[in-house]
């Protein structure tokens, strides 16, 4: 018995970081899952079925928000805080979640778990891990309480004072996490997502400071408490900041023209709702997945451009996904950097290193790469999608967005499964993914170096 727990030990020793960080983010679905699939789960009573209940706690878990039920009709009292502490979970991450109870029991940190959290929280050293937990788990709760407070201004005068907390709470952490799921099916009709609130400034301001605050990421909201002035904020916020606003103000520029005379979706709108509707769309388009217009309504052009910020999507460690704005930033400055000639990739009076280039240039072409077999796969086993519903989708369920032009309730088995994968290879990160999978062997950092050998290229 002794030697077998011995054993048992050694396995989970051995296992490594990222590898925990699969395991971990997997166990956590599939218990969300048998969760949500228990009748008391349900307004009707009724087990949805393990597929649909681990594709939703996949979805709750991984912060995405594509359903294949209304969750504000379907699910009871129970589903909903089951969904909602998936959301809370995994937005900051179980080993944040893991390290709060360990700060409120004054259990000591060792250094495997310091390791974890610096993998959860894709830092680049050991330094700081649990003040920057501790940080995060303060903004957090102030955050998402101030949210909801702004919320219930709106929501208890409508739905009576218990009710209005719920639903300020709920929306609150969802807009936070950057998950989308909503509660307002059972006021303005299943899948409705914020369609009610189009011309309520405070709502829409509200969620959408939520939902950036949640996916600028926390070490940029740190840097920002602590320096306050832009000029003394760190590259890495600089660009995050920068980025995120210029693809903000694409999208509301794009939305806002493009859409004008669309009767279907601005055009009926007054000015301010247009307004208000431009700036909502492409804020949530950073992974948030709520909706104020009727998405499937939207002119190809607009969906192109959605699907292209969708999948550019929020920062590193942050509550949302994508392939990150500092990836997005990094290969942009390259281009940039090899246009112009220069030796060295430079910003802001820094220079951006070689394994940051590298690791940008994976993470694009292997997000890139899942992306477009994820719509082959899709219009196989959903051969009734038209081909940009199938891109829309996927994108949506690989950068963890959530928004859906109309096809998730329609998924076949297969296309659930599917995008159940997706889900999760967005949120774990798909380089997480791949090198939990390696063997420590193949990532030994060779002895031998070749010659160099001559590509022609371009």
């Amino acid at each position: 018995m002794k030697t077998m727990l011995k054993r048992l030990l050694s396995i989970i020793n051995s296992i490594k970081p990222a590898q925990v960080m699969v395991i971990g983010f997997g166990a956590l679905i599939l218990l969300g899952g048998f969760m949500l699939n228990l009748p008391i789960a349900s307004k009707n009573g009724e087990s949805i079925g393990f597929l649909n209940a681990l594709f939703t706690s996949t979805s709750a878990v991984c912060v995405t928000g594509l359903v294949v039920v209304d969750t504000g009709t379907y699910w009871s009292e129970f589903g909903q805080f089951i969904i909602i502490t998936l959301i809370q979970t995994g937005g900051l991450g179980f080993m944040t979640i893991a390290t709060m109870f360990s700060l409120l029991t004054r259990k000591k940190i060792n250094l495997r778990e310091r390791l974890l959290i610096k993998e959860s929280l894709n830092q680049g050293d050991l330094s700081g891990l649990v003040k920057l937990n501790r940080y995060i788990i303060m903004m957090t709760f102030v955050i998402e309480g101030i949210g909801a407070l702004l919320l219930s201004i709106v929501y208890i005068p409508k739905l009576g004072l218990l009710r209005g907390i719920w639903y300020s709470i709920f929306h609150s952490i969802s807009a936070f996490c950057n998950a989308g799921f909503d509660l307002m099916g059972s006021i303005s009709g299943e899948y409705s997502s914020l369609t009610y609130f189009v011309d309520n400034s405070l709502i829409n301001f509200a969620i959408c400071g939520l939902i950036i605050l949640g996916g600028i990421g926390f070490p940029v909201l740190l840097d920002i408490i602590n320096n306050k002035k832009y000029s003394k904020l760190n590259v890495h916020s600089k660009i995050v900041i920068n980025t995120s606003a210029i693809l903000i103000a694409i999208g509301v520029f794009f939305i806002f023209i493009a859409e004008f005379n669309n009767s279907n979706t601005l055009g009926s709108l007054n000015m301010k709702e247009k307004l208000l509707s431009s700036i909502f769309q492409s804020v949530t388009l950073r992974t948030a997945g709520y909706n104020t217009i009727d998405l499937s309504l939207l002119g190809e052009s607009t969906l192109f451009l959605m699907v292209i910020l969708m999948l550019i999507g929020a920062s590193p460690a942050s509550t949302g996904g994508g392939l990150k704005t500092t990836t997005i930033a990094t290969l942009f400055l390259t281009v940039k950097s090899f246009i112009l000639g220069k030796e060295d990739i430079e910003v802001y009076q820094r220079r951006i290193s070689d394994a940051t280039v590298k690791k940008s240039l994976g993470n694009f072409f292997i997000g890139v790469f899942i992306v477009l077999f994820g719509t082959l796969m899709l219009t196989i086993v959903n051969p009734e999608f038209t081909l940009l519903e199938s891109v829309f989708e996927v994108i949506s369920a690989y950068a963890t967005v959530g928004l859906s032009i109309g096809g998730t309730p329609s998924l076949t088995a297969l296309g659930k499964v599917i995008i159940i994968m997706l889900m999760f290879l967005g949120r774990v990160g798909s380089l997480t993914i791949f090198v939990a999978l390696l063997s420590k062997s193949t990532r030994t950092k060779s002895k031998i170096r070749y010659a160099e050998g001559k590509i022609i290229v371009g």
